[in-house]
């Protein structure tokens, strides 16, 4: 059960009605609607604005597994990835079998339909689900963990994504996917329910490291005691989160969707086949850190007021008001020595002349010539050119 084996017909299961990352709710409805028997749908509730979260269950094996996406509305590449798994698991493939005999599945693709509708974090009352767990004031966080109480899983999968700009310790490259195993307190004890979440996400970092080489970290595991996936692990409910960064020309993570995929179902199989046990704590411990050392531009031997220095330029992703688009807001965000930093592009100045102003902290407003030919433009934070 080669996991390199099974991408190499991605294209055969992959959903096909999801290409972006700007679906909405009534874009899933006839997804689900059109699943076979063996998948079961239930409604557990309705969103703020009456938007009906849809449960999926499959399999009939002793082994609980929840699957939970898009608590964070502008987070939806586990959301296509577990739509591409609904359609591998109608595969007749030996993986299928020893799902569906060791593991039964409560997959929730879109915990918050208000949220994807306007591609915002927040639901309708402007509140971050995923800090909701204590006071439990929104119906989605009311769902979700009702969810949980009912299934009473052995294993969650807690599915998000991060910003473009985590990269790999020691590798600059950008963190394509990251993983943790949340901590239950603030002490980051390791008891056995999270053992076996961090013996998990070391075979899966097993099965993907030689697929996304470099470019998968392990995300920082700081206790938030109002996030569901501390208390889920706290509860029982051994978790493992997954988190889709930024990988180079793909901003709509159609090709993160393809590893964030393999992920999923290299945990799982792991869990069905309890190869996990096989595992060992040390190599969890051994995934490289997330940490911030990239850019998304970076300009190289650049001479400002008269010293030749780097400057690293990032952009702030924005919902436009339709709700299917984003923009893109520029600005500086460091100047001086980043020899050390990456960028997913990078420019040399060293024959290039500067029109405008670089300062720091400010909106991106300036034209960076070579031989008189535009090679990066901005003005006022916006993107007009680029070579």
């Amino acid at each position: 059960m080669n996991i390199q084996t099974i991408l190499s017909s991605y294209t055969s299961f992959a959903e096909k009605a999801l290409t972006n990352r700007f679906f909405k709710h009534q874009n899933l409805l006839p997804l689900i609607n059109h699943l076979p028997s063996e998948f079961k749908v239930a409604i557990l509730g309705n969103s703020v604005k009456g938007n009906s979260v849809q449960a999926v269950k499959w399999g009939n094996g002793q082994t609980k597994v929840m699957l939970w996406s898009q608590m964070h509305g502008d987070e939806a590449t586990g959301t296509m990835a577990l739509f591409d798994l609904f359609n591998f698991l109608q595969q007749d493939h030996e993986a299928v079998k020893l799902l569906s005999e060791n593991c039964e599945l409560l997959m929730i693709p879109m915990v918050n339909p208000d949220g994807a509708a306007v591609f915002t974090r927040r639901n309708a009352q402007q509140i971050d689900i995923n800090r909701d767990f204590l006071q439990t004031v929104t119906p989605e966080a009311k769902i979700l963990k009702q969810a949980r109480n009912d299934f009473d899983p052995d294993f969650g999968f807690n599915l998000h994504d991060q910003t473009t700009l985590w990269s790999v310790d020691g590798t600059l490259k950008p963190a394509t996917l990251s993983y943790l195993a949340p901590a239950y307190d603030k002490a980051l004890s390791v008891n056995q329910t999270r053992k076996n979440a961090m013996l998990v996400i070391a075979d899966m970092f097993k099965e993907l490291n030689p697929l996304l080489p470099q470019h998968i970290a392990l995300f920082d595991d700081e206790y938030e005691p109002r996030a569901f996936g501390d208390n889920f692990q706290r509860a029982g409910t051994s978790t493992i989160l997954i988190e889709a960064g930024g990988y180079l020309n793909d901003p709509e993570k159609q090709q993160i969707r393809k590893y964030y995929f393999a992920s999923i179902l290299s945990g799982l199989i792991s869990i069905a086949n309890r190869n996990y046990e096989k595992q060992n704590t040390a190599n969890y411990f051994a995934i490289p850190p997330n940490n911030k050392q990239i850019f998304h531009i970076l300009i190289h031997n650049l001479v400002l007021h008269g010293i030749k220095v780097s400057v690293g330029i990032n952009y702030e992703e924005c919902p436009n008001q339709d709700g299917m688009t984003t923009c893109k807001s520029y600005s500086i965000q460091d100047i001086g020595d980043l020899s050390f930093c990456d960028a997913y592009e990078v420019y040399h100045a060293e024959n290039c002349e500067l029109n405008g102003v670089i300062t720091f902290n400010e909106a991106a407003d300036f034209e960076l010539l070579m031989d008189e030919q535009i090679i990066l433009a901005f003005k006022n934070g916006e993107l007009l050119q680029k070579h």
